[in-house]
């Protein structure tokens, strides 16, 4: 049927319009990725929305912010964190991806592998799929930035690999990330 590309196309250019269309504040100033998580534990409740949105989770960052260094550097910063039970990047983060998507055109024999992590609340299974997620949320953005799929890959630690131990918001806000792994 004609259906199936006619609505993956019509997704991108949607997604390409909000690119272009939406502004971001962007993220910090002195790349500090590892800083407070300023609301990002009010989003503890139970996540029946988790699905991603091609559109309005990503801006066009046009200012300085975490993650823009020369093209020809691996961005400092190299994990982004995620809400509670969400797999939409943070408009916060949306500097830092951009960074990684420009040093990745910029230089096309560079790989980065995209792990996707959860803190250690929910099943085994819910976890690995939810870190899956995740790495694939930013492997859509970057390839809607013009990063090649075959500059990608994908894998999901789930909870298995946690940052930082304990079951505090904290612990739990550091655990809930994608990092960048060249």
């Amino acid at each position: 049927m004609q259906l199936k590309p006619l609505a993956r196309s019509l997704a991108v250019a949607l997604s390409v319009l909000a690119v272009a269309g939406c502004s971001s504040t962007g993220g910090t100033q002195d790349g500090d990725a590892y800083g407070s998580q300023s609301g990002s534990t009010s989003g503890t409740g139970t996540g029946t929305g988790m699905g991603t949105s091609g559109t309005g989770q990503y801006g066009s960052t046009s200012g300085s912010g975490a993650g823009q260094q020369a093209d020809s550097r691996i961005p400092e910063v190299r994990t982004i964190y995620f809400d509670y039970d969400r797999d939409t990047i943070k408009s916060e983060y949306e500097s830092v991806v951009m960074g990684h998507a420009r040093y990745l055109q910029a230089n096309p024999n560079a790989r980065v592998t995209l792990q996707g992590h959860t803190d250690e609340r929910g099943t085994r299974e819910y976890n690995m799929a939810l870190g899956e997620r995740r790495a694939r949320a930013v492997q859509r953005f970057l390839n809607i930035q013009g990063v090649s799929p075959s500059q990608m890959s994908v894998v999901s630690y789930g909870e298995e690999r946690p940052a930082a131990s304990g079951q505090s918001d904290s612990a739990y806000s550091q655990n809930r990330r994608v990092v960048f792994s060249y």
